[in-house]
């Protein structure tokens, strides 16, 4: 069950890191470059959590530093294809429509609606399934089904933000002669 503890701190993580990406950017009071200053905080983030946390749990455990190119190879271009996908979240963000409190949720839907069903097509083409794709139970491929109409759905039918502010009304002035 840990590795579920792990999955659902992940859910926590990944679930709120639109939003606070899109207030983060706002709060940088610069609507030119306000996402990619978030963008820097967020490389910094990446930094503090993925460089130095593993450099002091290796040394805690005391971990040999062998490090086979394959090995590094592959777990490099995962970051760069990690930040990459960061960097289209706050591009999809700088070009979502305005306001932007109604466009977070869609795009962060597609998003995580839409990565766990190529994921789940990667996965197959990586490791094919030992029977082979025909072999494949349909309850799964109902499952891809449902995953992109619930994606769908979500994006299409989200509750809307607060209604627009109402400008107050301006007295027409009559000027008679």
């Amino acid at each position: 069950m840990t590795w579920l503890t792990f999955a659902l701190l992940t859910v926590l993580c990944w679930g709120t890191y639109g939003v606070l990406l899109a207030m983060g950017s706002e709060n940088m009071h610069d609507p030119a470059n306000g996402r990619i200053k978030a963008f820097l905080f967020v490389g910094l983030a990446y930094f503090l959590v993925a460089v130095l946390a593993p450099i002091v749990l290796l040394a805690l455990s005391g971990a040999n530093w062998h490090y086979p190119l394959k090995g590094m190879t592959l777990s490099l271009v995962a970051g760069i294809v990690g930040a990459i996908g960061a960097l289209g979240v706050l591009l999809a963000l700088n070009n979502a429509p305005k306001p932007m409190g109604t466009s977070v949720p869609v795009i962060m839907t597609i998003i995580f609606s839409g990565a766990p069903v190529l994921n789940a097509l990667v996965s197959l083409c990586v490791t094919p399934p030992p029977n082979g794709w025909s072999k494949i139970p349909v309850p799964f491929w109902i499952g891809m089904v449902l995953a992109i109409a619930g994606g769908a759905l979500v994006t299409k039918f989200k509750p809307g933000g607060p209604p627009p502010k109402q400008q107050p009304a301006v007295a027409a002035v009559v000027e008679t002669k």
